[in-house]
């Protein structure tokens, strides 16, 4: 009898696939003297049987990181990871005075094959040096079958580039995204050249059910924001991310998102250069008292009407898949919205905040 159970068991392990990578390799929390490299492999499946319908496949998913540090600044480094030695590049952020350019995008939670027309529009005009992400990768942050799709589609952009997300409502504050893209808080800031870059979580409403646990949270990432507004100045340039607008062309929309709209009188006092958002599916473009607010929802999500363009501060809206490529160099930033077929559907410069 032991004899013929040891067999079984060799035979059940032996018939186990062995572990597979599944996303990434995806470059996080890059500094000047260091970065963070995070694939994502499948060790394991669970299936779930409901009483009626198809049979639902749920991978099980862990993550594999690595930090390199003492790096070089404004250097471009190869790398390879992962048990079938993956390979991608980044480059580490330059010194103030040095040109770059990054891109603006998200809402990429649906119709994968508009995500995937809107990456390979992007990779045709070049690869950025880093990409800030406006939110909401997939439709539920929680389920982890979507994530495998989202790192599929994205491949051949975050392998060779650094990425920085905000939180949208969708990755409803899952554990998912904190460890997937390796974000040790929803908030932070981070340097490049002379630009400094403020990532917000505005997604107030998945982090409790709460109003008096919201309320604290807000108000203590708001006092954050204003600490670090302040203690930035000298840069020349100064950006927010974050998911929901302040203002919109959507009629639907335009009575939302009022914790953001109270947030414009700080960034006309700490001269915010730009605004960069997503949540509405879209392009938009308004410029108010000294800063533009861009919205770049248009990853693949199903698209919203700009119906209502607010009065006296529209430069552009349009209803269309999109991503906005920006090239800082010197006191100059050079601003492109770019549509999923390749036209340029808006053009402007930012010119530096002091």
């Amino acid at each position: 009898m032991r004899k013929s159970l040891f067999t079984l068991v060799l035979t059940a392990a032996s018939s186990v696939a062995g572990p597979k990578v599944v996303g990434g390799p995806v470059i996080v929390n890059v500094t000047q003297r260091s970065a963070t490299v995070v694939w994502v492999v499948e060790t394991d499946q669970a299936i779930l049987h409901p009483p009626a319908g198809d049979a639902k496949v749920a991978p099980s998913l862990h993550v594999e990181k690595t930090t390199f540090t003492g790096l070089q600044p404004n250097t471009k480094y190869l790398f390879e990871v992962g048990p079938d030695k993956r390979r991608g590049s980044f480059k580490t952020p330059p010194a103030a005075g040095e040109p770059f350019r990054f891109v603006v995008y998200g809402d990429t939670r649906t119709r994968p094959d508009a995500h995937r027309a809107v990456i390979r529009q992007l990779l045709q005009h070049g690869v950025p040096d880093f990409v800030t992400f406006s939110g909401d990768t997939i439709a539920d942050g929680t389920d982890q079958s979507l994530w495998p799709i989202f790192f599929d589609i994205e491949k051949d952009l975050l392998r060779q580039t650094a990425f920085f997300p905000a939180l949208g409502n969708h990755e409803r504050h899952s554990p998912n995204w904190y460890e997937f893209l390796q974000q040790a808080k929803p908030y932070y800031s981070f340097n490049w050249g002379s630009a400094h870059f403020a990532v917000m979580d505005s997604d107030l409403g998945n982090v409790s059910p709460s109003k008096s646990v919201r309320d604290a949270y807000w108000a203590e990432q708001t006092r954050w924001l204003e600490e670090d507004l302040a203690a930035s100045q000298q840069a020349d340039f100064r950006f927010l991310v974050a998911h929901h607008p302040p203002y919109t062309a959507v009629r639907i929309r335009q009575a939302d998102n009022a914790h953001m709209k109270a947030l414009v009188p700080m960034l006309e006092k700490y001269r915010v250069s730009a605004g960069l958002f997503g949540h509405d599916h879209n392009y938009q473009h308004y410029f108010k008292n000294g800063i533009h607010y861009i919205t770049s929802g248009g990853g693949g999500a199903p698209l919203y009407d700009v119906d209502v363009p607010p009065a006296g501060i529209t430069r552009k809206v349009m209803s269309i898949e999109n991503f906005v490529g920006i090239g800082v160099n010197g006191k100059v930033a050079k601003v492109e919205a770019i549509a999923v077929d390749g036209k340029t559907i808006d053009r402007f410069e930012i010119l530096a905040a002091r």
